[in-house]
């Protein structure tokens, strides 16, 4: 994983070395300038391709994962005339080289990335349709002048989009490269293309449209094929020439992949110990349960303590990396940031993590209030086409701030397809029974449970309720972040908080004090709109508040305490 940018000029050309259209720089100097604010991204390397006659600059900030000595970027076809940068991992490309070495025999790639340039002299932009993986990337055919922007189907992997004064094209993977020179700017859509010339002024289409977002899914749940279809997720997402271990918080979804990739890595060799790390404050739900899973699966643990206070003098940086002020996004990714430079500092360079679950199949406890199977479903579908606005943002931003891959087993996309394919009565938690009308009682995430059920994990954890992870680190830094942010926000600025913040007007002191760094970072209507806000649903009757503890379903709900 890495970080990329790109400059197409709207003219074909550059207009002067010395200076660039618009900017006291050259072409070269003002994209590795505006690149760097995202250099965390690529701690190892920094690749730059000027192709100064066109008005194209390519950079590439690298992480090295795969092919650490031969992956340089950007990658460039035999012939010179395709260029590529890309952010990610394509998690098929094993597979990928063996078939095009049928065509291109002796064909070594440089990096797992670099199928996509013979994919695409092959396939034009239906390589999209052979490619598995988390990934942006920007390809540049200077021969057609045609250029090719894509997303991974969960959006994984950010990037962004913009337009300058002069009409120039930029993308990069953080919105941070963008600010100060693009007066337009929005996020590039996952599942999404753009393909043609910067003359025909690029619009994403959609490529990754399964039949799940338009129609409720009719087939029964097989418990056997659904452990099945994880493990090969956890296996496909296990290639790696670096030291990684797994995130760890004590609850099903973590512990889950923790525990099948132990398995897979000890099928290679019986003495392996996955490194797993936990974090939260002293006595925290998530430490106990933690505790529990890496004894049963014999990974090396460890614990990374932290104190309110040390996630409260991180706000400021944390969304100066997170590029959001949504409160969900902004409380879940404190106890994260803090633990990744930890992470980092112990070697590890790639992390597992079990992103994607509740979204999939219908972990969170406002989903306890769906009134019907339709509705449970759509809010499926609606939460996956935001997790790269939410969850993912937080996942990918944080631990990428420290130069640390994170991957997320359960957005593979095979078995995200073969997850939402499950009728929705299969998963729904309360279980609606179909001949009564009745509600009956299930724990959510039920079939994901009954699937490995066993030896995969102790029952304390398999059986756990969903804590969302800024309550498992411990309840007291949610209690304590709506107290921290009434000291900045007196009451006469929420009054007029319409005023001050018309788009995404906040309505609490906590999201005000959020808004207000964030406005400091990002001014202007277009950076406030890249934001979307995750909150459970209202017209279900749950709360506003996006802790799992506002909901009634929570055995500690505020309600009850």
């Amino acid at each position: 994983m890495c970080g990329i940018l790109a400059i197409f000029s709207a003219t074909g050309r550059a207009i002067g070395k010395r200076r660039f259209q618009g900017s006291e720089h050259s072409l070269r100097e003002l994209a590795y300038r505006q690149s760097g604010r995202q250099r965390h991204r690529g701690p190892d390397d920094t690749g730059v391709l000027v192709i100064e006659e066109q008005g194209v600059a390519l950079v590439h900030e690298r992480l090295a994962v795969i092919g650490v000595e031969t992956g340089h970027q950007p990658l460039v076809s035999q012939d010179g005339n395709v260029a590529l940068i890309a952010n990610g991992e394509i998690y098929n490309y094993v597979e990928l080289t063996k078939q095009i070495g049928k065509r291109l025999p002796g064909y070594q790639p440089k990096s797992d990335c670099n199928v996509i340039i013979e994919l695409y002299e092959e396939h034009g932009k239906d390589l999209l349709q052979h490619i598995t993986g988390m990934f942006s990337f920007v390809l540049y055919d200077r021969r057609s002048r045609q250029l090719l922007v894509a997303r991974d189907p969960f959006g994984i992997i950010p990037l962004y989009m913009g337009q300058d004064a002069q009409g120039n094209m930029w993308f990069a993977s953080e919105m941070k490269c963008l600010m100060g020179v693009c007066e337009q700017l929005q996020v590039f859509p996952p599942g999404h293309l753009a393909a043609g010339t910067v003359k025909q002024q690029l619009q994403p289409v959609r490529y990754y449209n399964p039949s799940w977002r338009q129609l409720t899914p009719t087939r029964q749940v097989n418990l056997q094929e659904l452990r099945q279809q994880l493990e090969l997720a956890v296996r496909t997402h296990l290639q790696c020439d670096v030291p990684f271990g797994a995130l760890l918080s004590g609850g099903v979804d973590s512990s889950l992949i923790a525990s099948i990739a132990a398995r897979i890595m000890r099928e290679r060799d019986p003495n392996y110990k996955l490194r797993t790390f936990s974090v939260g404050m002293p006595g925290s739900p998530d430490f106990e349960h933690a505790r529990l899973v890496a004894q049963h699966i014999g990974s090396q643990h460890s614990e990374i303590s932290f104190t309110v206070e040390d996630c409260l003098d991180g706000v400021r940086d944390l969304i100066y990396h997170l590029e959001s002020y949504d409160i969900a996004t902004v409380r879940c990714s404190l106890p994260m940031f803090y633990l990744s430079r930890h992470v980092k500092s112990t070697g590890i360079k790639m992390i597992l993590s079990g992103e994607g679950a509740d979204e999939i199949f219908g972990g969170y406890l406002y989903f306890h209030k769906a009134p019907n199977y339709e509705q449970f479903h759509e809010e499926m579908v609606t939460r996956c086409e935001q997790l790269h606005v939410s969850d993912i943002l937080r996942a990918n931003k944080v631990t990428m701030s420290k130069g640390l891959e994170l991957r997320v087993p359960f957005l593979d996309t095979q078995l995200v397809n073969h997850v939402m394919g499950i009728r929705p009565q299969d998963k729904i938690p309360g279980a609606l029974n179909e001949f009564a009308g009745e509600r009956k009682w299930r724990m959510e995430k039920f079939v994901l449970r009954e699937a490995f059920a066993g030896d995969y994990l102790p029952d304390a954890v398999l059986w756990r309720q969903k804590e969302q992870f800024s309550d498992g680190v411990g309840y007291a830094l949610i209690d304590a972040l709506p107290e921290f942010a009434a000291r900045h926000v007196t009451d006469a600025q929420l009054h007029s908080a319409e005023q001050r913040f018309p788009i995404n007007p906040p309505k609490t002191k906590e999201g005000y004090y959020y808004r207000c760094i964030f406005e400091e970072q990002f001014p202007g209507k277009a950076a406030a709109n890249t934001v979307e806000k995750w909150a459970p649903r209202l017209d279900w009757g749950c709360p506003e508040d996006p802790s799992g503890r506002a909901q009634a379903a929570h055995d500690q709900a505020y309600g009850k305490c």
